[in-house]
């Protein structure tokens, strides 16, 4: 099992099966556009206090995991 595994849910009954830190309802593309906007760990730690730190490692994690998967064709 990948260490995301432990932290990112996908469960089809919540949010649509997006995936999810385990337990909230937050999205990890939601953690992802945090951080893409500036915010640091402790920002996000300090507005989320629901999250761990290792909750954000994970959705980047998986992030890369799921990037790694990605092919590309030329047209």
């Amino acid at each position: 099992m990948e260490k995301w595994q432990e932290r990112i849910e996908l469960n089809p009954k919540v949010l649509i099966g997006k995936p999810i830190i385990k337990g909230t309802r937050l999205e990890v593309v939601f953690i992802l556009e945090l951080l893409a906007q500036g915010w640091t760990v402790d920002k996000i730690l300090k507005n989320y206090p629901q999250l761990r730190k290792e909750d954000i490692m994970a959705a980047l994690e998986y992030s890369v995991n799921v990037l790694k998967l990605e092919s590309t064709y030329k047209l």
